[in-house]
This record gives C-alpha cells, sequence and structure tokens, in this order.
C-alpha cells in the first residue's frame, strides 16, 4: 500500500508541476472537479476529502504529456509512491462503461496496459464520480449537455461521439439515482453559467 494523498498536497502538487502543453488550463479544470466532486461525494455520504483528492489529480500526467496523460498520470502516481488509488484516476477518469473506446475526441492511441486495465476494472463510486464530473467542469461547472457541445466543438464529431454521450446520460442518470434528485440540485450556481 502507498501513500495517501490529501486534497492538501494534491492542490500543491499540480500548481507546482509544469504543463506539457502551450497552456495550464488542466489545473483550473482539475480544481473545478474535485471541487464538484467533493459535493456529490457529501451528498451521498461518501468521503468528500477523497473525492476532492481524486478530482484534483486526475489530468496530472498532462504535466508530462497531453496526448497519452492518462498513462503519464498513472506513472507519475505510481512513481511519487502514492496508493494505488491515486493512479487508478488517472486512468479511468476519461473512460466510460470499461471502453477506451467510450471517450471523447475519438480513439484514444492503443496501449495494451491501459486498454486492459480499463476493460478489467471495477469502477468505484469515487471513479465513476470523477468521470461525470470530468464531463461537467471546464473551469467552472456547467450542465453535461453544455460541456459535451464544448468538447464536440475542441475535439470534433468521430464515429464513437454518439456513444459517448449515450453512456455520459447514463452515467449522469446513474448518479442521480444514487442521489434522489438532479444533480444540478447541487450546484444552484450552474443557472449562471446556462
Amino acid at each position: 500500500m502507498g501513500k495517501i494523498l490529501t486534497s492538501e498536497e494534491a492542490l500543491n502538487l499540480i500548481n507546482e508541476l509544469p504543463s506539457a502543453g502551450t497552456d495550464d488550463h488542466w489545473k483550473a479544470h482539475s480544481v473545478c472537479v474535485g471541487n464538484a466532486a467533493s459535493i456529490i461525494a457529501e451528498a451521498l455520504n461518501l468521503n468528500s476529502e477523497k473525492a476532492k483528492t481524486l478530482g484534483y489529480i486526475h489530468d496530472i500526467g498532462k504535466s508530462e504529456n497531453y496526448k497519452m496523460h492518462d498513462i503519464a498520470g498513472y506513472e507519475l502516481i505510481k512513481k511519487l509512491g502514492y496508493d494505488d488509488e491515486y493512479a487508478y484516476i488517472c486512468l479511468t477518469h476519461s473512460y466510460l462503461n470499461n471502453d477506451v473506446d467510450c471517450v471523447a475526441g475519438g480513439h484514444p492511441p492503443r496501449n495494451e496496459f491501459r486498454d486492459t486495465f480499463i476493460k478489467n476494472h471495477q469502477y468505484t463510486i469515487y471513479e465513476k464520480i470523477i468521470n461525470l464530473c470530468d464531463l461537467m467542469c471546464k473551469k467552472e461547472v456547467m450542465t453535461v449537455e453544455k460541456r459535451m457541445i464544448d468538447l464536440l466543438l475542441r475535439k470534433g464529431v468521430h464515429d464513437n461521439t454518439h456513444y459517448h454521450i449515450e453512456e455520459t446520460l447514463k452515467l449522469k442518470e446513474e448518479i442521480e439515482n444514487q442521489l434522489g434528485c438532479s444533480i444540478y440540485d447541487l450546484f444552484p450556481n450552474i443557472k449562471e453559467n446556462l
């Protein structure tokens, strides 16, 4: 078992790292994901601190490799000696339905380790919350529908886009069924971003 990571340590870590790309918008996005995940976890009587931490680090691989940030994040977290749970969020956060092809922006480059892991991994409720928050956050929380449009405009339409949108809406419904309310009820400020 590796080291435990707190949300404060996670926030310091992402803020200290450089960005592999031309900008570091991923940092503000990660903070938004972590904060939103904390709110959802609390509403579900889960560990909100853990959800926040996982959200903060889900895109940490973008400090090293934008295109393969899932693998880069996994390797970075493992290298730093943190528990597998933190490394796993780097792998799982983009892929719905245990399928690497259920992702925004077309099909990812193949990676045998990652592809096999995603196919066989039992997603935790925390991983599902981070998946959903990743699809609700840019630098602020927004509706899933608005975020889907943002992703379509930036990443284009691909042969797996319809599948990804369907699975995103199913995930939203799954979390809402556990909450017993609309996800948007937890974020009153979301109306300001419509």
